[in-house]
Protein backbone atom coordinates (compact mmCIF):
# COMPACT_ATOMS: atom_id res chain seq x y z
CA UNK A 1 0.00 0.00 0.00
CA UNK A 2 1.17 3.16 -0.95
CA UNK A 3 1.12 6.05 1.86
CA UNK A 4 -0.17 8.97 0.70
CA UNK A 5 2.15 11.86 1.45
CA UNK A 6 4.82 9.23 -0.57
CA UNK A 7 2.91 11.41 -3.49
CA UNK A 8 4.73 14.69 -2.50
CA UNK A 9 7.82 14.84 -4.37
CA UNK A 10 5.67 13.91 -7.27
CA UNK A 11 2.96 16.86 -6.36
CA UNK A 12 6.12 19.15 -6.07
CA UNK A 13 5.45 20.45 -9.16
CA UNK A 14 3.71 23.47 -8.55
CA UNK A 15 0.92 25.71 -9.70
CA UNK A 16 1.19 28.48 -7.12
CA UNK A 17 0.25 31.46 -9.66
CA UNK A 18 -3.24 33.29 -8.92
CA UNK A 19 -5.82 32.17 -11.27
CA UNK A 20 -7.33 35.14 -13.89
CA UNK A 21 -9.30 33.82 -16.62
CA UNK A 22 -11.34 30.56 -15.97
CA UNK A 23 -11.42 28.08 -17.85
CA UNK A 24 -8.36 29.64 -20.05
CA UNK A 25 -6.00 29.40 -16.64
CA UNK A 26 -6.45 25.71 -16.42
CA UNK A 27 -10.04 25.33 -14.04
CA UNK A 28 -10.02 21.69 -15.12
CA UNK A 29 -9.04 18.48 -13.45
CA UNK A 30 -6.68 17.88 -15.49
CA UNK A 31 -4.87 21.25 -14.69
CA UNK A 32 -4.61 20.28 -11.09
CA UNK A 33 -3.43 16.56 -11.53
CA UNK A 34 -0.28 16.23 -9.69
CA UNK A 35 0.34 19.90 -8.78
CA UNK A 36 0.69 21.30 -5.14
CA UNK A 37 -1.52 24.22 -5.55
CA UNK A 38 -1.62 27.86 -3.33
CA UNK A 39 -4.90 28.43 -2.26
CA UNK A 40 -5.78 31.58 -1.90
CA UNK A 41 -9.24 33.38 -2.73
CA UNK A 42 -7.85 36.88 -3.86
CA UNK A 43 -6.85 36.81 -6.22
CA UNK A 44 -8.28 33.43 -6.82
CA UNK A 45 -5.85 30.42 -7.50
CA UNK A 46 -6.23 27.36 -8.91
CA UNK A 47 -5.83 25.38 -5.79
CA UNK A 48 -8.98 27.81 -4.08
CA UNK A 49 -10.84 27.26 -7.09
CA UNK A 50 -10.55 23.03 -7.33
CA UNK A 51 -10.85 23.40 -3.53
CA UNK A 52 -14.32 25.44 -4.17
CA UNK A 53 -15.18 22.24 -6.28
CA UNK A 54 -14.48 19.24 -4.32
CA UNK A 55 -16.39 20.35 -1.40
CA UNK A 56 -18.87 20.72 -4.03
CA UNK A 57 -18.46 17.04 -5.41
CA UNK A 58 -17.91 15.87 -1.84
CA UNK A 59 -19.88 16.88 1.74
CA UNK A 60 -17.43 15.68 3.85
CA UNK A 61 -14.65 17.53 2.61
CA UNK A 62 -17.13 20.74 2.89
CA UNK A 63 -17.57 19.79 7.33
CA UNK A 64 -13.58 19.11 6.99
CA UNK A 65 -12.93 22.42 6.11
CA UNK A 66 -15.40 23.78 8.44
CA UNK A 67 -13.48 22.33 11.30
CA UNK A 68 -10.54 22.39 10.17
CA UNK A 69 -10.33 25.63 8.13
CA UNK A 70 -8.72 26.41 4.37
CA UNK A 71 -5.60 25.00 3.74
CA UNK A 72 -2.47 26.91 2.38
CA UNK A 73 -1.92 24.59 -0.14
CA UNK A 74 -3.88 21.92 -1.90
CA UNK A 75 -2.46 18.60 -4.28
CA UNK A 76 -4.89 16.71 -6.27
CA UNK A 77 -4.40 13.47 -8.21
CA UNK A 78 -6.13 10.53 -8.95
CA UNK A 79 -6.44 6.85 -10.64
CA UNK A 80 -9.19 5.42 -12.77
CA UNK A 81 -11.54 4.91 -9.72
CA UNK A 82 -10.29 7.23 -6.61
CA UNK A 83 -9.06 10.51 -6.23
CA UNK A 84 -6.93 11.57 -3.41
CA UNK A 85 -6.38 15.17 -2.12
CA UNK A 86 -3.85 15.98 0.26
CA UNK A 87 -4.57 19.54 2.37
CA UNK A 88 -1.54 21.44 3.71
CA UNK A 89 -1.39 23.93 7.22
CA UNK A 90 1.87 25.44 7.36
CA UNK A 91 0.95 26.72 10.87
CA UNK A 92 0.70 23.40 12.26
CA UNK A 93 3.56 21.90 9.86
CA UNK A 94 0.84 18.86 8.82
CA UNK A 95 -1.00 17.49 6.22
CA UNK A 96 -4.47 15.42 6.06
CA UNK A 97 -4.94 12.93 2.89
CA UNK A 98 -8.31 12.58 1.38
CA UNK A 99 -9.62 10.08 -0.84
CA UNK A 100 -12.91 9.54 -2.62
CA UNK A 101 -14.40 7.43 -5.23
CA UNK A 102 -14.61 9.39 -8.65
CA UNK A 103 -18.37 10.32 -8.53
CA UNK A 104 -20.04 13.55 -6.98
CA UNK A 105 -21.43 13.03 -3.68
CA UNK A 106 -19.27 10.02 -2.91
CA UNK A 107 -18.09 10.43 0.78
CA UNK A 108 -14.57 11.27 1.34
CA UNK A 109 -12.21 9.19 4.13
CA UNK A 110 -9.21 11.21 5.53
CA UNK A 111 -6.22 10.39 7.56
CA UNK A 112 -4.05 11.95 9.39
CA UNK A 113 -2.96 14.74 10.45
CA UNK A 114 1.26 13.65 9.25
CA UNK A 115 4.21 16.09 9.91
CA UNK A 116 5.47 17.81 7.23
CA UNK A 117 9.05 17.20 6.69
CA UNK A 118 11.16 20.66 7.30
CA UNK A 119 11.95 20.38 3.68
CA UNK A 120 8.34 20.15 2.83
CA UNK A 121 7.40 23.02 4.94
CA UNK A 122 10.44 25.15 3.61
CA UNK A 123 9.58 24.74 0.01
CA UNK A 124 6.22 25.38 0.49
CA UNK A 125 6.78 28.32 2.74
CA UNK A 126 9.17 29.52 -0.15
CA UNK A 127 6.04 29.39 -2.43
CA UNK A 128 3.72 31.05 -0.44
CA UNK A 129 6.47 34.13 0.02
CA UNK A 130 7.17 34.58 -3.64
CA UNK A 131 2.99 34.86 -3.74
CA UNK A 132 3.14 37.35 -1.78
CA UNK A 133 1.78 36.33 1.43
CA UNK A 134 2.91 36.16 5.13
Amino acid sequence: MIHWLALTPLLLLASCGPVSRGFDAGWTERAAQDRIMLVRDQPETLGHRRLVHQSIDHPDLRMFLGMKGQPDFIAETSSEQRQYLILYYLKGRHAFAGRSKRIPGAGMEFAGPYPMTPREAKLLGQFKSQAGLP
